[in-house]
């Protein structure tokens, strides 16, 4: 009986350190008076640059989401030392949040200037 819950209490830790989904990932504060000196068209050549690479790093974080939710599904169900495989967050994860931080001070420093830069969210399509 002990055991089931020293096997239970260690498959809720490994299932925590799986890594976050992209789209659960908060943003990081970055400040907008970083992007406040630049015109018009450097915000949107900022926006394009910041937005490519954030369209990579979520691209690499969901891939670990994914590979994470496979090795937990497949220690889970057939081979426990699978679960040892999940490796949870890390730089990219890192790299998200602070390129969406990133994005949300272009914004804010384009409202400023009335640039009209908006970055389209996962929720607005």
């Amino acid at each position: 009986m002990k055991s089931k819950y020293i096997a239970a209490a260690c498959i809720a830790g490994l299932l925590s350190s799986c890594a976050t989904k992209p789209s659960e990932i908060e943003a990081a504060y970055v400040s907008p008076t970083l992007y406040e000196s630049l015109s018009c068209e450097q915000l949107r050549e900022e926006a394009t640059a910041v937005s490519s690479r954030a369209i990579a790093a979520s691209g690499a974080q969901q891939k670990k989401a994914d590979n994470d939710a496979v090795a937990v599904g497949v220690g889970v169900v057939i081979f426990w030392p699978a679960l040892f495989f999940a490796k949870g967050d890390g730089a990219t994860a890192a790299e998200v949040s602070r390129l969406k931080g990133e994005m949300k001070a272009i914004e804010t420093a384009s409202l400023k200037k009335n640039c009209g830069i908006r970055f389209e969210t996962a929720a607005a399509k």
